[in-house]
């Protein structure tokens, strides 16, 4: 597959146009070869998903997390400057789908809307007017459930798809919950439009102290990796049906954070 061909696979799925001013999402680093028939998926780019990518014979990467958002001279010898000369050596691309991914709720991004069936659709932050068929880009979901449900049967739903060991609660204590709302990464800035959406219970991550403390609805912190992890393997799984002829892995990750074990 030509590597022209597979970046606009990818930015059908994850408009470029739309995504967020300050990001970087697109091509991270250019390479000299122009087709490939294995890629690989994985949520940041580090050292150790560089490797294991070449180690599943990936000629091309594509990550969620831009390589920085702040480019600058790779003067240490740090995780950027180690990624850039796995890259450059290895003559492989790097290609960023970040708030471009983020803000189309028709992609991965909406993968947790499917599982929980979540109905009555609303886009907490639209970044665009309505297309011919009424669908928007923009950050974030509210939906309805098939019926009402504790947060703990929700909670219990969640276990099964994701890494929980770091999620905290806060907010006031939740009823039976009605309609949800969740925002991929580090989200708990759209919690009044959570709330504006009719939303019982808001779930994202990287919730600050003051924001959990003024929380007007139960807020569920499953942490930044959590959601995103997942939403990458559902990117891979639609590059398999996509990218005909080339062979798509994911590369798994775990958080950077760790529960606290007292023995």
């Amino acid at each position: 597959m030509q590597v022209a061909e597979l970046i606009n696979t990818i930015e059908e799925i994850a408009p470029l146009e739309a995504a967020a001013p300050w990001d970087i999402s697109g091509l991270q680093v250019a390479a000299l070869r122009h087709e490939v028939s294995s890629i690989a998926v994985c949520l940041d780019p580090t050292p150790h998903s560089i490797r294991q990518s070449f180690d599943l014979g990936a000629q091309f990467i594509l990550s969620h997390h831009p390589l920085t958002l702040k480019p600058s001279l790779p003067t240490k010898l740090d995780a950027y400057h180690e990624v850039l000369r796995l890259l450059l050596r290895a003559d492989v691309p790097l290609y960023a789908a970040h708030t471009s991914l983020d803000v189309n709720p028709r992609g991965p991004a909406g993968w947790l809307a499917t599982d929980l069936k979540l109905d009555n659709l609303t886009v907490l932050e639209p970044v665009s007017p309505p297309d011919a068929d009424g669908h928007i880009l923009g950050y974030g979901l509210a939906g309805d459930l098939p019926h009402p449900q504790t947060v703990e049967h929700i909670i219990r739903a969640l276990e099964s798809i994701l890494d929980l060991s770091t999620a905290t609660l806060s907010g006031p204590p939740p009823g039976k919950i009605h309609r949800l709302a969740y925002c991929t990464g580090s989200g708990s800035s759209l919690l009044a439009a959570a709330h504006k959406a009719g939303a019982q219970l808001f779930i994202t991550g990287d919730v600050k102290y003051h924001t959990a403390l003024d929380a007007e609805i139960p807020l569920l912190d499953v942490g930044h990796h959590s959601l995103e992890e997942e939403m990458m393997r559902r990117m891979c799984h639609v590059l398999q049906q996509r990218a005909h002829g080339v062979a798509v892995h994911f590369v798994p990750s775990a958080s950077p954070f760790r529960t606290v074990a007292l023995s």
